[in-house]
């Protein structure tokens, strides 16, 4: 078992937040009648802002990767992708304290799908998903990497969400001394 405090799971679920925010603006101007995205942001910001790690938690995250399927199902993938990071954000609130690289997830996913979601906005420009991945390290706070330092290294496969988790999680690792 590995030792999470809710002062850290309040920080990584700012971060969390922090990475997808960029995003959610990806995800309005696609999908602008459905608010699930910005509900799982909103949720998520309370939380870290000192809020109760209440069931809306789960419950939007949930809508929020129900959003990112509807938005991929018309066609929208950066939308998708939007959803689907603030889907995390709020999920992470709930990063659970088993050492298993799957959790690295509730960590830095909504980090590789802002990058995905940046990419394909800009035409799956690659670029774009670096320059997020980069502002999302600095974006990491040392209570962030002491967190992720504290699990297993991101999980392989996967398609390029994941690659970009891997990459996010080999460049914190790096940053931290570990």
């Amino acid at each position: 078992m590995i030792e999470l405090s809710l002062a850290e799971l309040r920080e990584v679920a700012g971060f969390a937040v922090a990475c997808a925010e960029p995003t959610l603006a990806i995800f309005e101007r696609d999908c602008p009648d459905d608010p699930r995205a910005r509900a799982a942001l909103d949720e998520a910001r309370g939380f870290a802002a000192g809020g109760d790690r209440t069931k809306a938690l789960r419950v939007t995250a949930l809508a929020a990767h129900r959003a990112a399927r509807t938005a991929q199902e018309l066609g929208r993938p950066a939308a998708a992708d939007a959803a689907r990071a603030a889907g995390h954000a709020a999920a992470a609130a709930y990063l659970h304290p088993l050492a298993k690289a799957t959790q690295v997830w509730h960590i830095l996913g909504s980090a590789a799908h802002a990058a995905r979601a940046a990419e394909l906005d800009a035409g799956d420009d690659r670029a774009a998903g670096t320059a997020c991945l980069e502002r999302a390290t600095g974006l990491a706070s040392p209570v962030v990497v002491s967190v992720l330092t504290r699990y297993p290294n991101a999980p392989t496969g996967g398609g390029r969400p994941a690659q970009l988790l891997r990459q996010l999680d080999a460049a914190l690792r790096v940053a931290g001394g570990c």
